[in-house]
Parts: C-alpha cells; sequence; structure tokens
C-alpha cells in the first residue's frame, strides 16, 4: 500500500541521498525503517477501520460455523416432519377434538347404557352426582387412545387409498385421483368405491388398538352408575361393578385383567369390529366425496376450501353415526354388562336392532358431538397438512 507522504517530498529526499550516501546512511535506514512501517500500518484509522471489518467477518464466519449444526438439525427434523405430516396433522387435531368434544361423548355413553328422560336429565343428573369431573370421567385413555387411533387410521387409509386408486388404474384404465383432481368433477362409483374400500381397510385395522382403550373409557364414563345396586341384574355382580368406581385409566385396565383376563381387554371385539370397519367406510366415503361435491359447487378447484372441509367434517361425522349407531349401542351395552361379570361367567349376548328406539338412545347426541369433533378435527388437520407441506425443504 502507498506511503502518504507528497510525491515531490519523496522525489527530493531520493535526490538528497543520491549525492550523500555515506553521510546519511544512519538516516536512510531510519527512512527505510519508518516506510516498512508506514506499509505495514500506514494510518491508524485505517488500521481501525480494517480490523473491525476483519473482526465482523470473523464473528460472521464463527456464527455461521457455530449454527450451522443447528441449521442442519432443524433442516432434517422439518424434512422429516414433511414426510409424515399426515401423521403429524392428525396427532395435533386429535388432541385438540377430543378434548374439547369429550363431555358429549360421555353424556351419549350414559344415555346409551342407562335409563334417562332426555339429554338435559342426563346433564343434570350426571352434575349433581358429580360435578364437571363426572363430564370428563375416562378422558385420558380416549386422549391416548383416539390420537394413536386417528394417527394410525390415517396412515392407512392414505396408503390404502392410493393403493386401490393404482390398482384401479392398472386393472380397469380409470384415474381415480385424477379424476377427483380435476376442476367441476363429481363423485362416481370408482371414487365411491375406491374411499370406501381405503376406509374399511384403516377400520379393521384400527379396532386391535382401539378395543382396550375403548372398553377403559366405557368403564370409567359409567362405574358410578354401574356401582348402584339397582342398576345391577345379579347382588352377587355387585362387588365385582363396585371394584371399577373412581379407578384411572391404568388402575381400571389392572381391573379389567384381574376379573376377566388378558383376553377381557377384548370384550365385544366382533361388533367394535363391525362397528369401525362399517362406519370408517362410511365417514371416508363421505368426507371425500362431500367434499368434492361442495368444491366443484363453490368453484374453487384446488379441494382445500375451508369452508368444504368444514362442512364436509361434520357432515361425515353425522351419516356414519346414524348409520351404525345400533352396533355401537349393542357394543356399549355388551361390555357394559360383561364388567360386571368374572371371566368364565356366561354374559348374555345383545342383539342388534335396527330401527328400534332403544338402540338410537343418545343418537342426537352422538351426532351433534360428532359433527363437532370432526368439523373441529378436520379443519385442524388440513390446515396443519398445508402448513407443514409448503415449509421449505
Amino acid at each position: 500500500m502507498p506511503s502518504y507522504s507528497s510525491p515531490s517530498q519523496h522525489q527530493d529526499g531520493q535526490q538528497g541521498l543520491a549525492q550523500q550516501p555515506q553521510k546519511h546512511d544512519t538516516n536512510l535506514r531510519k527512512r527505510d525503517d519508518t516506510n516498512d512501517d508506514e506499509d505495514i500500518c500506514p494510518d491508524p484509522r485505517l488500521a481501525t477501520a480494517a480490523a473491525m471489518v476483519a473482526l465482523s467477518r470473523s464473528s460472521s464466519s464463527a456464527s455461521n460455523d457455530s449454527t450451522s449444526p443447528s441449521n442442519n438439525a432443524v433442516s432434517s427434523y422439518q424434512r422429516l416432519v414433511k414426510r409424515y405430516r399426515v401423521e403429524v396433522a392428525a396427532s395435533a387435531s386429535s388432541v385438540l377434538s377430543t378434548l374439547t368434544t369429550f363431555p358429549l361423548d360421555s353424556v351419549k355413553t350414559r344415555m346409551q347404557t342407562y335409563q334417562y328422560a332426555g339429554f338435559l336429565d342426563c346433564v343434570k343428573h350426571t352434575y349433581n352426582q358429580e360435578k364437571l369431573r363426572g363430564f370428563f370421567r375416562g378422558v385420558t385413555a380416549p386422549m391416548a387412545s383416539i390420537t394413536l387411533v386417528r394417527t394410525v387410521s390415517f396412515s392407512i387409509y392414505q396408503r390404502s387409498k392410493y393403493a386401490y386408486c393404482d390398482w384401479v388404474k392398472r386393472n380397469f384404465g380409470v384415474d381415480v385421483m385424477g379424476h377427483v383432481s380435476s376442476t367441476g368433477s363429481y363423485p362416481n362409483m370408482w371414487t365411491v368405491a375406491t374411499f370406501g374400500a381405503a376406509g374399511a381397510t384403516a377400520g379393521s385395522c384400527i379396532t386391535v388398538i382401539a378395543c382396550p382403550f375403548e372398553l377403559t373409557k366405557l368403564s370409567a364414563q359409567v362405574s358410578v352408575l354401574m356401582a348402584d345396586k339397582k342398576n345391577c341384574p345379579k347382588p352377587e355382580s355387585h362387588a365385582i361393578a363396585a371394584s371399577y368406581q373412581n379407578k384411572g385409566t391404568l388402575k381400571t385396565l389392572r381391573n379389567i385383567i384381574k376379573h376377566r383376563g388378558v383376553g377381557g381387554l377384548y370384550t365385544g371385539f366382533r361388533l367394535h369390529l363391525m362397528r369401525d370397519t362399517l362406519g370408517t367406510a362410511t365417514y371416508f366415503m363421505t368426507y371425500e366425496s362431500s367434499k368434492q361435491l361442495l368444491t366443484t359447487f363453490g368453484g374453487d378447484g384446488t379441494h382445500s376450501n375451508p369452508l368444504a372441509v368444514l362442512v364436509a367434517g361434520g357432515l361425515c361425522g353425522i351419516v356414519s353415526w346414524a348409520l351404525i349407531y345400533p352396533v355401537d349401542s349393542a357394543k356399549s351395552i355388551y361390555q357394559r354388562n360383561s364388567l360386571m361379570y368374572s371371566k368364565g361367567q356366561t354374559v348374555e349376548p345383545v342383539k342388534i336392532r335396527f330401527f328400534q328406539r332403544n338402540m338410537y338412545r343418545g343418537l342426537g347426541v352422538s351426532m351433534g358431538r360428532s359433527c363437532a369433533v370432526n368439523a373441529v378435527f378436520f379443519s385442524s388437520f388440513e390446515f396443519l397438512k398445508k402448513r407443514i407441506k409448503a415449509w421449505e425443504d
């Protein structure tokens, strides 16, 4: 870097040094030393500025180096979440929808298994006897089970749906997903059959996971009623029925195993399997078809219209429960009766009777609850899935 002395001064100095080389040798060495120093640091102000720039670059580089592992970890996490966005969105949405609507589920179960004058009578009786806590008895089991079941169910459904769509396309030349995604399309035989088959597959698979949890939930919801002697068909069954009262989820599970063995956790499995297979098939058929119709009528070709999702979510819950409610009532009554007997004792079977009034007790509550649950669930599910998908890689 050039020094900051003037050109004329620099030339004069060189001439004087040429004329008197011996005499000014010491001065020459001094000037040379001074020039060397000026080449390294010509001006304190510039030196300070250069040092600041270097320090800033060094700090920035060090900062980038120190945060790069963190950035890599975040990026890996985002890629993992994007890959399993269906499962992540289903889990979070299940927790939200279950917690907000559980009191309605509790009232529905009580009305199925015991006699009440109506919805308000059940609510009043429950509050007088058990206060607000009574409406949330057994909430731990479904919070865990429904989250797990829905996550697994939606994962199986998504994979089954695309597998069946590929099979239909290979064997019949019909592009089901292409038809659904096209603007202005309507449900047809292929779409309804494909979504129904995928839903039935998911429903039949999740019964293995759901049955023990749902039995535990039912036990907690009606434990106070079972402990009442007037609700026990036989005096000797009262002691067993009373043993379920005021127990948490894990203690209830142990109590079921104690009285009915490990197999007792799957009491009512066949009725449960029938309910979930038929119900889940209807559930997804109705959701996919109604969302397609509402999107077409609304003129939105993206198939993610928030209003269409909200209405379709509520509608699929109403239609599926209207179809399978007698099966669910028979399952609940049979499971309730079984909890009052020990292993080896005969439990009278419960027949499924469609269009018989006593098999539809609590249907209005159940449909209202299901409408609210699924409207909240699908709105949250589609929103979260879309947001996660929009993340940058």
